[in-house]
């Protein structure tokens, strides 16, 4: 993830720790980490990679952020995910200082422009409150993912660090929660404020964010356009 469009999320993520969830307890996470499928997120920071070579079962790939930010390897990637049948998402990187309907619909635009199939997933990216106070931060996801989920069928994940999402997430467990603590070890995650359990896991971000869920592939698929 990144925390801007011109600064990536290295030493500012590993101080947030980062949790994704489902509502859904049947989707608890199985106690052999091991056997936790892998998955892998990148953005322009990582313009040529390798996904053949990546062992992903998952990649979620940034497409936009904020309301006119458009990454320039969003549809490189979600070809290569494609190519090499990687269970694909895409992601947004939002700005409560904007309204978040207009970020919804600019986000859902620029994925609308590359070729959709089943089992597609998209998540927002919450990282910063851009100053506003915690009940205008929580309203604001709360539109932006309702916003996606009316136009197009999917629950998008939620991804946000355990201390960012713990302050700003409540009422939103709803939404598949996809968290980043590099302090944990992969898949032994705890859940922020309403959350139950968690979806994904990113457990570091050395030498790309790495991660795991909960779920298996088909589930994950399930989560995805219908």
């Amino acid at each position: 993830m990144t925390m801007s469009r011109n600064l990536r999320k290295f030493g500012a993520a590993a101080a947030l720790a980062v949790a994704t969830t489902v509502a859904a307890p049947a989707f608890a996470a199985p106690a052999q980490a091991a056997e936790l499928p892998y998955g892998q997120d990148v953005s322009n920071y990582q313009p040529t990679h390798d996904w053949a070579a990546s062992g992903a079962d998952f990649g979620i790939v940034k497409a936009t952020e904020g309301l006119d930010f458009k990454d320039k390897t969003f549809a490189r990637h979600w070809k290569e995910l494609d190519k090499h049948d990687v269970v694909r998402g895409a992601y947004h990187f939002g700005h409560p200082a904007n309204d978040p309907v207009a970020e919804a619909d600019f986000f859902l635009s620029v994925v609308g422009g590359q070729p959709a199939k089943k089992g597609d997933l998209l998540a927002l990216d919450l990282e910063t409150s851009d100053g506003k106070p915690v009940a205008h931060v929580n309203r604001w996801a709360k539109t932006f993912m309702e916003r996606v989920k009316d136009r197009t069928g999917v629950t998008p994940l939620f991804y946000s660090g355990y201390a960012f999402a713990d302050q700003y997430g409540k009422g939103l467990s709803e939404y598949p929660l996809w968290v980043a603590h590099y302090g944990k070890a992969k898949g032994t995650v705890g859940t922020p404020a309403d959350w139950k359990t968690w979806t994904i896991h990113q457990y570091s971000d050395s030498p790309v964010d790495q991660n795991v869920s909960s779920l298996s592939v088909d589930q994950l698929r399930a989560l995805g356009r219908p």
